[in-house]
């Protein structure tokens, strides 16, 4: 399975190639008063508003960096009832493609974060040894009421 790997505060993290439409250099957002924390801002995408998630502050960490390899992830979100939505995440430290073997994934059994899945040991982090890898599981990301306020026409 390949996965995008990037950093949420001082750990590894990875999301599926699957569920990702593109990877965007760092742009500016718009602002949206009164939005739940976790929300960057919105980006604007060939004239559409995208909405743009700081991976950190969803994760209880200050706010990204602007560090020459923070990235905005461009994926699909699976909203509740099936429809498909363009959802931009702000992710520091963008390191690139890794295949890791589905095999050696490993259920952590640490549930603080409903959108942390399974964890690989297979990858590297950039140092001579092994560094754990956990999957972000982008259908359970946001909380209901950030994600009924990003995409109202969804909400039940």
């Amino acid at each position: 399975m390949k996965l995008l790997v990037f950093h949420i505060g001082p750990d590894r993290y990875g999301l599926p190639l699957r569920q990702i439409q593109r990877v965007l250099p760092l742009m500016q957002l718009k602002r949206v008063p009164l939005a739940p924390h976790a929300v960057a801002g919105l980006m604007n995408l060939h004239g559409q508003p995208v909405p743009v998630i700081d991976l950190a502050r969803l994760a209880g960490y200050e706010a990204s960096a602007g560090h020459f390899d923070t990235r905005i992830v461009l994926a699909d979100y699976t909203l509740p009832g099936g429809a498909i939505k363009a959802l931009g995440l702000l992710a520091e430290r963008v390191q690139g493609v890794q295949e890791i073997d589905p095999a050696e994934l490993t259920d952590p059994g640490v549930r603080a974060a409903p959108f942390l899945g399974q964890v690989s040991g297979s990858g590297h982090d950039g140092s001579a040894g092994p560094g754990m890898v956990q999957l972000v599981v982008l259908d359970r990301l946001l909380p209901p009421d950030v994600r009924d306020a990003l995409f109202p026409e969804g909400a039940a």
